[in-house]
């Protein structure tokens, strides 16, 4: 069936979805041909990843577009959707800090950071900084020496920096023009690159703290004025048009590309990005996907500059910015640097990868053959626990390939309020499976339980209900809270695996992994920030009355210290009877 598919693929460019025995798309990808791009993967010698890739295709779709641009774009739509396990890069995409001046209400400065930055936005940004220490103290420094906002809301009456002259005075709306407008021209040229104005500003501050014998601060100063040249100096790049930049290279080396981008900013280079991942498809195209997704979530600069073999014209239309192909001088001085770094980055951790690759992925795999399983994409694993005897919490944690995936992780507040690990999962699971139904999410392959018997009868009992057959395994601990055994769902046999194995180890990491998730959560509750979430567990509260303790005390605390008669000056005497006699059997240690 699948072959006979094959012969009726069109010539024509789009982007193909590889799909498994579940229906699941695992991979995405685009070409100039559909027909031969999709029939390379069965008919042609496949290798390394890719062989795998295909082992587990039993179905692809596809979608046909006007050009290969439109397939591009297509392509990354797509795998934003379906996010593929084959799609997925070694390493989790980070998004760098950057420094943001914001120009109303009021001038102030932040470090940000931003899943997607598009220039409709207008946002004036400066970096990306690899290092977030540096980019904090930088926007710590500039505060300092400028009397930007530094409060939070708008006070009814000047403060205390006001009449230290670091602040103008927003409150008052009676500010200078002039010296605001003097103010955001330094900041705003220092941090486009004149180093020469802050430098000259901590110089000037510096000899009037050492007149008036504050050396203390003039030698905190004289180390912030270090940090400024070691940071913004130490990487000098001879182009000194000051035009924001990138620098793409990319090196391929035994089926996995590394690609590293070069970030210069005002003539330096102020960091890069080194990102690995194994290669599906097409080399170019790959490359070129990898740069779309990239920039969807980082700042588009003015100018990139890549090797010859990229499609310079289809980067430029996407990216809607400027593409050049440096042939010679300090452009392709550049260039040749980011694909040396790119070779270094890979050649280093290759031996690392490899081996981490075989070990998740090959007791991923022991494990399907051990449970007797067609297919082992996603683990979905539980952890129930009881909060202070009389309010509950779970936590489930997601392993796709054999490796986290933490943006998928799930916490949940149970209404169950004793010690009742049955009906807490069966709480638990229902809310979860419910929502998988509903919403029409990717079901696990296997449920892993943190328990026994009790734990696997109470999932069973409610997947049973809701109609899903999925496997289901309970992962008990000895007394010394170590991973211990591994108990079949199905026959509730206990299956026996050495100590010493990858799959232990694994199953391990799974449980250790669910279990610090949920006590996370307990910390959270237990800290002043989650007064809310203490406040729920008390019958009588509601909205209104939770604002108004909130607003009172600000921390569990503080609220602890509080009368039963303060309690009762906002609440019903019953219901702050319930809560102080609560909040005294709490361990807030």
């Amino acid at each position: 069936m699948l072959y006979e598919k094959l012969k009726t693929i069109p010539h024509l460019p789009g982007s193909y979805q590889m799909r498994n025995a579940n229906n699941v798309v695992i991979y995405v990808g685009k070409a100039k041909d559909l027909y031969k791009r999709v029939n390379s993967y069965f008919k042609g010698n496949v290798t390394g990843k890719t062989a795998k890739l295909v082992s587990e295709i039993t179905d692809f779709t596809y979608i046909t577009t006007s050009t290969e641009q439109e397939a591009f774009i297509l392509e990354i739509n797509l795998i934003k959707e379906y996010n593929p396990k084959y799609n997925i890069l070694l390493k989790d995409d980070k998004t760098y800090p950057y420094i943001e001046y914001i120009r109303k209400p009021y001038p102030r400065l932040k470090v940000s950071r931003y899943t997607s930055i598009k220039k409709k936005d207008k946002k004036i940004l400066f970096g990306p900084y690899p290092n977030v220490y540096a980019a904090r103290r930088i926007v710590n420094l500039i505060n300092r020496l400028y009397p930007l906002k530094k409060c939070e809301g708008k006070p009814n009456k000047v403060c205390l920096y006001y009449h230290i002259n670091e602040c103008l005075g927003y409150c008052t709306n009676n500010v200078n023009k002039e010296a605001l407008k003097q103010m955001e021209d330094d900041i705003l040229a220092f941090l486009r690159g004149n180093n020469k104005i802050i430098k000259d500003k901590i110089m000037a501050k510096i000899t009037t703290l050492s007149e008036n014998l504050n050396f203390e601060s003039a030698l905190e100063l004289k180390n912030e004025l270090k940090f400024i040249n070691v940071i913004l100096d130490r990487q000098k790049v001879e182009i000194h048009d000051y035009i924001n930049r990138d620098v793409i290279g990319y090196y391929l080396n035994d089926g996995i590309v590394s690609i590293q981008i070069l970030f210069i900013r005002n003539g330096k280079i102020v960091g890069g990005s080194n990102e690995k991942f194994y290669l599906i498809s097409d080399l170019i195209d790959e490359v070129n996907s990898y740069i779309f997704n990239f920039y969807s979530k980082h700042e588009i600069p003015k100018e990139l500059l890549v090797d010859k073999s990229l499609d310079v014209n289809i980067i430029g239309d996407i990216l809607k910015t400027k593409v050049y192909v440096p042939i010679k001088g300090k452009k392709k001085e550049l260039l040749d640097m980011a694909y040396n770094n790119a070779k270094i980055a890979l050649e280093q951790e290759l031996q690392i990868i490899e081996k981490n690759e075989r070990r998740t992925e090959g007791a991923n795999e022991e494990l399907r053959n051990l449970l007797h399983l067609p297919i082992l994409d996603r683990i979905e694993a539980f952890d129930n626990s009881n909060l202070f005897g009389s309010f509950s919490v779970s936590g489930m944690v997601v392993f796709i390939g054999g490796k986290p995936a933490r943006k998928e992780y799930r916490k949940y507040k149970v209404t169950v309020d004793k010690n009742d690990d049955y009906n807490t999962m069966k709480e638990v699971i229902y809310r979860r499976y419910y929502r998988v139904l509903v919403d029409k999410l990717t079901p696990p392959d296997l449920i892993l339980v943190d328990g026994g018997i009790n734990q696997i009868n109470a999932c069973n009992d409610i997947l049973h209900t809701l109609n899903l057959n999925i496997k289901v395994c309970g992962l008990k601990k000895d007394d010394k809270h170590r991973t211990n055994e591994l108990i079949d769902g199905d026959t509730l046999e206990v299956i026996s695996i050495p100590r010493s194995s990858d799959i232990f180890h694994y199953l391990t990491r799974i449980q250790d992994e669910v279990h610090r998730y949920t006590i996370n959560y307990h910390k959270q509750i237990r800290s002043k920030g989650s007064i809310a979430s203490v406040l729920d567990n008390i019958e009588g509260i509601g909205n209104i009355r939770k604002k108004t303790l909130i607003k009172k005390y600000g921390s569990v605390a503080k609220m602890r210290e509080a009368t039963v008669a303060e309690l009762s000056q906002i609440i019903p005497l019953n219901v702050a009877q319930n809560l102080k006699n609560y909040l005294d059997n709490m361990n807030l240690k």
